[in-house]
């Protein structure tokens, strides 16, 4: 059988993943966190991944981020092949390709430092010239200019995950990842944190991927991308109005009245996603309703322009 050889992506692809697998060993036992996964993220998107824990999603980040190596798959960022990657490459990719927002501070911030001198220090590392100026525009961005001397114990939680957002962007990175980054705030707070992103993103057009557990991600979010067992299994996509040939202000005031009313709502649709190997995951709830398991056979068959599982 010849073998399979995969291209790099085209241009507008900032990530991609084909049929990705991560083997995590430990003396006699394999553990498989990431179990040929498919993702595709386009540049200049903001998109969630959430699961519940050991479902992959941090394994799937660390991997974006030049943490760690793949087992076996494709893995392109930014048409860099990953998977060739030596120790080298992972440095140049981790100052230059990706900034990396971690859900506890100590990780983000020097205590020592003020909000601007912790901006200033990704850019010192990398020889940056204009360190200030840069460091105070980018607080700017995140709202925090009136506080970028204080320390990191003169602020609020809140205040240290937008700072750790700045020091993320300082050297200007394409692909923004971020772990778990509202985990460690209230929901006032963690609504205002995911609406920098939102807005970072909107402005500047970096490519972020936001990693967490909360459900309250997908009403900030257009896309977000559910795993499960090591695999995508599903997608929420905010449903989109049909204006067909119409534009907005040609509609009616009530037709544009609902269309805002589904546009903040945050409305979305669930979406099941067939893999490259014509696989997907049925949510296990339409599985316990028709009493089927995992192991047993079904019958699947072609009625017009939909495909019907049966159980045996």
């Amino acid at each position: 059988m010849p073998k399979t050889v995969l291209l790099a992506p085209p241009e507008n692809i900032m990530v991609r993943c084909d049929n990705l697998v991560k083997i995590y060993k430990s003396k006699d036992i394999e553990v498989m966190a990431l179990q040929g996964l498919d993702l595709e993220v386009e540049r200049g998107e903001l998109m969630g991944i959430v699961g519940a824990s050991g479902s992959g999603k941090s394994t799937l980040l660390n991997m974006l981020g030049g943490l760690d190596r793949p087992s076996a798959g494709s893995l392109y960022v930014d048409g860099k092949d990953l998977l060739k990657f030596k120790d080298n490459d992972f440095i140049e990719y981790k100052r230059r390709t990706v900034g990396f927002v971690w859900q506890n501070n100590a990780r983000n911030l020097i205590p020592y430092l003020t909000a601007v001198e912790n901006v200033e220090m990704p850019m010192m590392l990398s020889n940056y010239s204009e360190r200030r100026k840069r460091a105070e525009y980018l607080l700017d961005m995140v709202g925090l200019s009136a506080r970028k001397n204080s320390m990191l114990g003169q602020m609020s939680g809140g205040e240290q995950q937008r700072t750790a957002i700045a020091v993320a962007l300082a050297n200007n990175p394409k692909l923004l990842l971020a772990d778990e980054p509202t985990g460690a705030v209230d929901t006032k707070t963690a609504n205002n944190v995911l609406e920098v992103f939102r807005r970072l993103n909107k402005e500047t057009g970096v490519t972020i991927i936001i990693v967490t557990h909360d459900t309250n991600l997908a009403k900030h979010i257009d896309r977000v991308v559910a795993i499960r067992d090591g695999k995508t299994s599903s997608e929420l996509i905010r449903k989109k109005p049909l204006l067909t040939n119409v534009s907005f202000e040609e509609l009616s005031e009530q037709q544009q009245a609902e269309i805002r009313a589904m546009q903040e709502s945050g409305a979305h649709e669930e979406l099941v996603l067939l893999d490259r190997a014509g696989r997907l995951q049925i949510p296990k709830e339409y599985l316990n309703a028709l009493g089927i398991n995992g192991g047993d056979r079904v019958r699947v068959e072609l009625e017009d322009d939909k495909i019907t599982i049966y159980k045996q």
